[in-house]
């Protein structure tokens, strides 16, 4: 699901093939960045950030 300009934990997760504890896990170890927009969520330019990182991905 995405909020305007912004990515939900469900969205990245899903697109990254991983669960969407593990994209927790990231952002508490400040890999990737989150707002809190009612809920919390993504940049798509920190996710870009994030990838571009970690070529892995």
């Amino acid at each position: 699901m995405l909020l305007i300009g912004y990515l939900t934990i469900d969205y990245v997760a899903k697109q990254l093939c991983l669960y969407e504890y593990r994209i927790g896990e990231l952002i508490r170890e400040k890999q990737i960045r989150e707002v809190k927009i009612g809920q919390w969520s993504i940049k798509p330019e920190d996710l870009g950030r994030f990838i571009k990182k970690n070529h892995n991905f």
